[in-house]
């Protein structure tokens, strides 16, 4: 990529400059620039929601018969595996993940759009059960401008789980990427247009979300508003859909608890929880961050942890054996270390990492190791906020009781992990456990067709399941009468033919 061209933004299928500030997409592995581009202003936001208005209302997407649109979305997936390899090397550079993972996110973006285009192909309208001289239906049309405001942690994959539903439900959507993540984004739409997406159905915003969110979400012509990212936020744009009366999906903070029962595989378990928290450098909503332990396990299966991370490979994210990249700013970078010194004056004692690395690559990037705490109570504040960075608090426990009430104890409820051989148990703990998922014997495991989301702060609504392509559509009841005389209120006698 030529980092001295000005990359165009896609505004209702006009591709040009925003009309905001010029600034650089920078790889955080290096802080040096990939990509320059303008940001939108609000006259960018206001075009591409009368575009993309105009594009629903006349392109003919709408009125398309599903298999038609299902399609496009098949096409769409077509050109993300033809250009797996791009879309990969680009999203390293764009947010700092490891090759491997982004290329991961790169094929669950494709299977996405896949999955949704036979859910759309294959969506059936019901003829409900009848209650008098009539025949009732329940029948699904799309909304109209949607918009989707996507995080920078997961991008791609993060724009198909909110772009291919709406698009499959028939609506026009407006993007509206992390600022400092666009470019995974820009590429989504002109691959979405080379698949045959009419003009104007897709404008990417990149830029300032409380500036270009906040329109979004006022604006009148947006009919529903797909969030990802923090629980501040989340709420300000709920607060707004209020006073609108126009239905949201959040997808929000979380603070996950992992529990190790006593009879747990050792070996898995070790794996997985490092997995769960210290993978995607721990920018994850579903990191599980809070890890308890049974007490009379928990110094051998901690000895066995920290041996395990410290030879977990940081490094560069273009290096093929690299598991952590770098955090994705030095601001954010500092924000982790802040919450580190809190812990450690709350009491917390390192097990494991708290400074940065240095040295080569380390020097140049936003680098921070995996670091594991302990001596610390979960009502503490770096066990009940969001760090967003790969810091473990681990703490024992005595009974499930005590389990229980620490583990539900968290604003958020939107993950949880479960590590024993006794299913029974697993069955009867994970239904009490209150989470939006919970993993057992394994974490942080996706499939497109099994719901997603959160309870209390970790959001509301869910994202993908064969039906999340409903959450995209408004539901009509269809009457059509059958009766042979008028109806009696009236009195009107019907004419008997001579």
């Amino acid at each position: 990529m030529n980092t001295e061209q000005t990359l165009p933004i896609c505004i209702a299928g006009q591709w040009r400059p925003g009309r905001g500030e010029r600034y650089a997409s920078r790889y955080p592995a290096t802080g040096e620039a990939v990509a320059w581009l303008n940001a939108a202003d609000l006259q960018d936001v206001e075009e591409a929601i009368q575009g993309a208005h105009q594009a629903f209302l006349h392109s003919g997407w709408a009125q398309r018969k599903p298999h038609e649109r299902a399609g496009v979305l098949y096409r769409i997936a077509e050109l993300i595996r033809l250009h797996s390899e791009e879309l990969a090397q680009l999203q390293r550079q764009d947010n700092g993940k490891p090759i491997n993972e982004t290329r991961a996110l790169v094929a669950s973006a494709a299977g996405t759009f896949q999955f949704f285009a036979a859910a759309c192909e294959t969506l059936e309208e019901t003829i409900t059960p009848s209650r008098g001289d009539f025949v009732s239906m329940s029948v699904y049309e799309p909304m109209g401008v949607v918009a989707a405001i996507t995080p920078w942690n997961s991008p791609i994959a993060s724009e198909a789980q909110k772009v291919a539903p709406a698009l499959a439900a028939g609506n026009a959507v407006v993007i509206k990427p992390a600022e400092i993540t666009p470019l995974l984004a820009l590429r989504l739409a002109r691959l979405c247009e080379e698949a045959g997406l009419p003009k104007g159905l897709i404008s990417v915003l990149p830029g300032k979300g409380s500036l270009l969110g906040d329109a979004l979400t006022r604006h009148p012509l947006i009919k529903r508003v797909s969030f990802t990212g923090g629980t501040r936020t989340g709420k300000h744009i709920a607060h707004i859909a209020a006073d609108k009366m126009m239905p949201v999906s959040l997808e929000l903070g979380g603070k996950s608890p992992t529990i190790v029962l006593e009879d747990a595989d050792l070996e898995h378990a070790v794996a997985g929880v490092l997995y769960g928290i210290f993978s995607s450098s721990g920018e994850a909503c579903i990191a599980g961050s809070r890890l308890f332990i049974a007490r009379a396990l928990y110094e051998p299966f901690m000895q066995r942890l920290v041996a395990a991370a410290a030879n977990l490979r940081v490094g560069d994210p273009a290096d093929e054996h690299t598991q952590m990249g770098p955090l994705i700013s030095a601001s954010h970078r500092e924000s982790v270390e802040r919450y580190v010194a809190l812990g450690l004056a709350e009491g917390g004692r390192l097990r494991l990492g708290g400074q940065r690395p240095s040295g080569n690559v380390y020097d140049q990037g936003y680098f921070y190791p995996p670091t594991i705490l302990e001596g610390l109570s979960n009502h503490q504040q770096v066990c009940q906020e969001e760090i967003f960075g790969p810091v473990l608090v681990a703490m024992p426990f005595d009974d499930e009781a005590q389990l229980l009430e620490q583990a539900n104890d968290s604003v958020y409820a939107l993950a949880a992990g479960i590590w024993t051989r006794d299913y029974k148990r697993a069955w009867a703990l994970g239904r009490r456990l209150q989470a939006g998922t919970v993993w057992i014997n394994t974490y942080k495991q996706f499939s497109i067709s099994t719901p997603f989301g959160g309870w209390r702060d970790s959001g509301l609504g869910r994202e993908k399941g064969r039906l999340g392509i409903l959450q995209y559509m408004e539901q009509k009841s269809l009457y059509w009468g059958m009766n042979e005389q008028p109806l009696a209120w009236a009195g009107v006698p019907r004419e008997v033919a001579q």
